[in-house]
Order: C-alpha cells, then sequence, then structure tokens
C-alpha cells in the first residue's frame, strides 16, 4: 500500500493538530519549524499538489517528538511524516532559518517558516537529484513568479547559493545545463511539464533497476546507473524553442 500523502488540503490541518498538540504537552513553551523542499512547494505555489512527507527544521522542546507521533497516530500517517533528514543530504545549510519568512502560526506556540522562492531554487540545484522532483520545481516556481509578474533572475538565484553554500559553490553538472536551456526556454510551463516526464521515466527506470539488482544502488553509482540504462542526456527543451528551430 501507498503511503498516505500530505496535499494542499490537508497539509495545514496537520500543522494546526501538531500545534494544538504540542501546546497540550509542551505547557506552551514555543516552537519553530522552518519548511523544506516539497512542503515549502506546496505551502507556496499551486503547481505541486502533494509530498510523501514533511522535510523541516525544528526548534522545539522535547514534547515535539511526541506531538508529531500523535499526529501520526491520529491521521494514519508515516511515523516520519515531518522529519529533519534532508540535514544529511548535500542541499542542507545553516543559514536556511536566516533566510526563512513567517507562513502561520498554529495553537499560538507554533511558528511555521518557509524558505522564500530563490532559496528553494538554490536548494534544489545543488541536490540536482534527476529522479525527483528537484529541477521540475525549479521550473515550476519560476514559472508562478513569471505570471505574477515578479520574475526570479539567475542573480538572484546565483546570490542565494553563494547566502546557503559560500563563494566556492558548486552544483552538478545536470544541474548547470538543466538552468542554462531552462533561462533560454520561451515557456516555463512547457519545459516544467517536459522535465518532470523524464523525472518520472527516471524514477521508474530507477525502481525497475532496483528490483532486478537490489541493494546495489547508492548516492555514489546513482547518476552512472541511470545514464547507463537511458543514455546521457541533457536538460530537455522547450517545444516553443523547437518549432523555433533552436537545436541546443
Amino acid at each position: 500500500m501507498s503511503a498516505k500523502l500530505i496535499t494542499k488540503e490537508n497539509f495545514d490541518d496537520y500543522l494546526k493538530d501538531l500545534g494544538k498538540i504540542y501546546r497540550k504537552l509542551s505547557g506552551k513553551m514555543p516552537a519553530e519549524i522552518v519548511l523544506i523542499g516539497g512542503a515549502a512547494i506546496i505551502a507556496q505555489y499551486g503547481f505541486r499538489n502533494a509530498t510523501h512527507d514533511i522535510d523541516a527544521i525544528v526548534r522545539a522542546s522535547s514534547a515535539m517528538k511526541d506531538a508529531v507521533s500523535h499526529v501520526s497516530d491520529l491521521h494514519d500517517l508515516p511515523s516520519n511524516w515531518l522529519n529533519s533528514d534532508f540535514k544529511n543530504t548535500v542541499s542542507y545549510s545553516d543559514k536556511l532559518a536566516a533566510v526563512s519568512r513567517h507562513y502561520r502560526t498554529f495553537a499560538n506556540v507554533l511558528d511555521v517558516r518557509v524558505v522564500p522562492a530563490e532559496y528553494l531554487i538554490a536548494m534544489k540545484l545543488k541536490s540536482g537529484r534527476r529522479y525527483k522532483y528537484d529541477l521540475s520545481d525549479v521550473a515550476g516556481v519560476l514559472a508562478e513568479h513569471k505570471r505574477l509578474g515578479k520574475p526570479i533572475s539567475r542573480k538572484m538565484i546565483h546570490s542565494a547559493l553563494i547566502e546557503l553554500y559560500g563563494e566556492n559553490v558548486t552544483i552538478p553538472k545536470t544541474s548547470k545545463e538543466f538552468l542554462d536551456a531552462l533561462f533560454s526556454s520561451a515557456d516555463y510551463d512547457i519545459f516544467y511539464r517536459e522535465i518532470q516526464k523524464i523525472e518520472l521515466e527516471s524514477k521508474e527506470m530507477l525502481l525497475k533497476f532496483d528490483e532486478n539488482y537490489p541493494k546495489t544502488l547508492n548516492n555514489d553509482n546513482i547518476d552512472n546507473v541511470l545514464d547507463s540504462l537511458k543514455g546521457k542526456k541533457s536538460a530537455p527543451q522547450s517545444k516553443s524553442k523547437k518549432r523555433n528551430g533552436h537545436d541546443r
């Protein structure tokens, strides 16, 4: 059975219950949660409706662990529905809390914050997983900001990368190629759909490979395995570019 998804429709309900339970268990001790990744995406944008879990920086008393467990039981969620596992990944930065902004307060004790657009993009590019939603999330965020008349420039993204990861920051070659192609695209929405399709295909390939060769995949070899399965591909072109005769 698939894990229960956290969606736009139930997202705030879970956080509301978390705040209420935490307040009861902690004696009204204040707490702060900074939403990262997919959770920050669905809290702020409309192009993604769900995530499997909530990645977050949690600053709270020890009662928060029990509160998370209570919400898990209450809503039949996985035990790790809210976790800080991403702190062990390359996209983590100890600057994330400082650049976050207020989202909502629950039960007068739980301050929930989100990472703003350019920093989310920086994190996604730093991670650059081709079998997750990292790169399609970048395209989706850029597309929504463009529609709102608040476009995010490449300079803003570069500044965010430096602020989070330092002057000598590097990102995977595939992330750089993707960003080059994206900013050359005439239509971010088409680009979003194309890259998401490639991500889903990549995920299916890796799942099939893992079925056939269990315990083989790891963080060090997953990109090489993916390349061997389907041949190395650069970031997709938008259809509008193809129609205009640009072959990148």
